[in-house]
């Protein structure tokens, strides 16, 4: 068999439940969507980038100012949680290379198909999923408590 980027898919393909599971479609169909994702989040990063050298406006009201470094700083944080999306999204297009893709790493049964289109890059089924975000929940401190101290 060929590499899983070549697998040409049928237009408007959608894995089912009743192929076998993480078959080649499958993870053809995860790659597409995992570099179409990908292209977006680069093609956003590279707009930002222009519009911020473009912006080299001086104002003369100090709210303006700050009004404009408060959305470039926000924009730079997207761009950061997304530039490390994309390094999730790399991470995620080799393990579907390596046919190590679909299953849990916590438990190692199938994340499933759903969970899969709406979340390709996730690596937990939603059990252990559940389980990590109540043990979060129990790590940090009261945002009350923390606020009265």
């Amino acid at each position: 068999m060929g590499k899983i980027a070549d697998i040409i898919l049928p237009e408007g393909y959608r894995p089912a439940e009743n192929e076998e599971y993480m078959c080649p479609d499958h993870r053809a169909f995860f790659m597409k969507l995992l570099k179409e994702w990908k292209g977006q989040l680069l093609h956003d990063a590279e707009r930002t980038l222009t519009s911020m050298n473009e912006e080299k406006a001086v104002f003369a009201d100090p709210t303006d100012r700050a009004t404009l470094e408060t959305d470039r700083n926000f924009e730079l944080r997207t761009r950061d949680r997304e530039r490390k999306l994309i390094n999730k999204i790399d991470r995620t297009i080799e393990k579907i290379e390596a046919d190590d893709y679909g299953y849990c790493e916590e438990c190692g049964v199938e994340i499933g198909l759903r969970r899969m289109e709406a979340r390709p890059v996730t690596n937990l089924c939603i059990d252990c999923k559940t389980k990590e975000e109540q043990m979060e929940r129990q790590r940090r401190p009261d945002t009350e408590e923390v606020e009265m101290e």
